[in-house]
């Protein structure tokens, strides 16, 4: 089980990995836009016309790649300031019940998700904009994000289980 946790974790950080390749590459359309409206080299090219399109579907993108990470790291946003004053067991037992309510929200967004860019896919709608793309282009990630988020919640629930009963230690407010 740890081997295949593991192997998970390394596939969320390739995938961490690629939205930083995507946050590079919006900085270089961003630029490439902004020097092209204020520098004339291109007869007729006044910008890139589809540059807020690309950094749109970009930013949404990034977080969909590395939102499984950050849950992994424990660098999720987390107010733990009631579970560091009320008794570790009690803690431990509010780590539970969040993380089994966390669980339950993502599998109803991978069901709900993958309703959606199928009933998209199959309808053939188009999203239009600066480019026209089929709008389910970008569903499609949110139930594979969601599935990964899933994943992620059931080996946080088995590090959980194995560790102190207590609070955990990632993500804490203050040292």
């Amino acid at each position: 089980m740890q081997r295949m946790e593991n192997a998970y974790g390394r596939l969320l950080e390739v995938l961490a990995l690629a939205g930083c390749a995507l946050v590079l590459g919006m900085m270089l359309i961003i630029c490439a836009d902004v020097f092209l409206r204020n520098v004339r080299i291109l007869p007729g090219t006044v910008g890139l016309a589809w540059a807020n399109d690309l950094t749109e579907a970009g930013l949404y993108l990034t977080t969909m790649l590395a939102a499984p990470w950050l849950l992994r790291r424990g660098q999720h946003i987390r107010v733990d300031i009631v579970l560091r004053a009320i008794p570790k067991r009690a803690a431990w037992v509010c780590e539970w019940l969040s993380d089994i309510l966390a669980l339950l929200c993502c599998l109803v967004m991978v069901a709900y998700g993958a309703r959606m860019a199928w009933a998209s896919y199959k309808s053939g709608a188009m999203t239009i904009k600066t480019l026209i793309t089929p709008e389910w282009w970008l569903l499609a990630p949110l139930p594979a994000a969601f599935t990964l988020l899933a994943v992620e919640m059931l080996f946080r629930m088995r590090r959980l289980l194995h560790g102190e009963h207590g609070p955990r230690d990632d993500a804490v407010t203050a040292a």
